[in-house]
């Protein structure tokens, strides 16, 4: 442990090679770790031009919300990751939860500069419904979300074959809660042999009647 402290004493701070080799170190701590099946185990310092955002995300910030995220990032630093896959495809980390955390560095430079070009990431391994699964339960987690990105998110995941039942359970949702979505917003529309039961079309409609 004394090298390894020293090793680092003798690199220079701003020196690129200086958070790759300590990236390493963490990468290697993790995999011994017993906590290694949390992501938060390995935060990781990325190159920017590496991280690279989601097409799906259904969260919207305020102008006043960003401003107080860029005020408690440049006083506080960054607290929390930015939650990523690696993509292969790509040869980058693609945003599953933390956008405008990653949004904050793009758009003020005293951020980036403080941190070397570079964001916090952890990665975790999805396949893509799992992610827009995993940016669903963030989302909603924080009490943020948007209908339209919701209604985008299920709209692919059931392209991608997945099941309703499925959906309701990885989105945290009440079967009836994703019927009503897929009603109100039109999306029934697309999936014309989908059966509602009886039951289910009065409720929709009951529901609808009272917040007219």
């Amino acid at each position: 442990m004394e090298k390894l402290r020293e090793l680092l004493r003798r690199m220079r701070d701003e020196a690129p090679d200086k958070i790759d080799f300590i990236n390493q170190v963490k990468e290697i701590l993790f995999e011994l770790s017993p906590e290694n099946m949390n992501p938060v185990d390995r935060v990781i310092w990325v190159p920017m031009e590496m991280v690279k955002a989601n097409n799906y995300n259904p969260n919207a910030v305020a102008k006043q919300e960003m401003q107080l995220l860029y005020t408690s990032v440049r006083e506080d630093g960054y607290t929390q990751p930015i939650v990523t896959i690696w993509s292969e495809q790509e040869q980058k980390y693609i945003i599953v939860d933390g956008f405008h955390r990653n949004l904050i560095a793009r758009m003020y430079k005293d951020i980036a500069q403080r941190n070397s070009g570079r964001l916090p990431v952890v990665v975790i391994q999805k396949d893509i419904n799992d992610r827009m699964a995993s940016t669903v339960r963030h989302n909603r987690a924080r009490g943020k979300h948007s209908v339209d990105g919701m209604t985008n998110i299920i709209y692919n995941m059931i392209k991608n074959g997945e099941s309703d039942v499925v959906i309701c359970k990885k989105l945290g949702m009440e079967p009836l809660e994703l019927v009503k979505l897929k009603h109100i917003t039109g999306f029934a529309k697309m999936f014309k042999n989908y059966e509602y039961s009886k039951a289910i079309k009065e409720n929709i409609h009951h529901t609808d009647s009272s917040e007219q």
